[in-house]
C-alpha cells in the first residue's frame, strides 16, 4: 500500500461582508458563499457598511458600485483610510460599470479586484478561493 506523501491544505473559512442594494444579488451571493463554508454578512445601506467593516472585520468585502447614498468608489476610500489591524480584501461588484477604464478607476479607489455582475460565478468563487488558500478547483484559471 502506497502512502500519499502530498498533503492537502484545508481552505479557511473566511468572514466575507456582502453589501448591495439588490437584495437579490446579496442573497444569492450570501448563499453561495455560505455554501462554500464561508461565514457571511450582510448589509444593504450604503451608510452602514463602514461600521459593519468595523463590527464584523471581514476577510473580504464585496461591494457593489452603485448604491443610493453613497458609491462604492466612496466606500473602497473610506475602508482604506480606517485604522484596521488587517484590511480586508476589496471586491468591486458592478452591473452599470463594465468598461476596463471602469477597472482602473475602481482599482485607483482602492479596490483589489473587479467582478462584473453576471459574470460565471466561478470567476468569484476561484478568486475568493485564492484567498481562502484551498486547492485550486480543477476549472481554476
Amino acid at each position: 500500500m502506497q502512502s500519499n506523501n502530498k498533503t492537502q491544505t484545508t481552505p479557511l473559512r473566511l468572514s466575507i461582508l456582502i453589501a448591495d442594494d439588490d437584495v437579490d444579488t446579496v442573497l444569492t451571493l450570501a448563499e453561495m458563499l455560505r455554501d462554500e463554508g464561508h461565514i457571511v454578512h450582510t448589509c444593504a445601506n450604503a451608510k452602514s457598511i463602514v461600521e459593519a467593516t468595523q463590527r464584523y472585520k471581514p476577510d473580504i468585502c464585496l461591494l457593489d458600485i452603485v448604491m443610493p447614498g453613497k458609491t462604492g468608489f466612496t466606500i473602497a476610500r473610506e475602508i482604506q483610510g480606517m485604522k484596521l489591524e488587517h484590511r480586508p480584501v476589496l471586491i468591486a461588484i458592478s452591473g452599470v460599470f463594465n468598461s476596463p477604464s471602469d477597472e482602473v478607476v475602481a482599482r485607483s479607489a482602492g479596490f483589489d479586484h473587479f467582478v462584473r455582475k453576471g459574470a460565471d460565478p466561478g470567476v468569484l468563487l476561484r478568486l475568493i478561493k485564492r484567498y481562502a488558500g484551498g486547492p485550486p478547483s480543477p476549472t481554476a484559471a
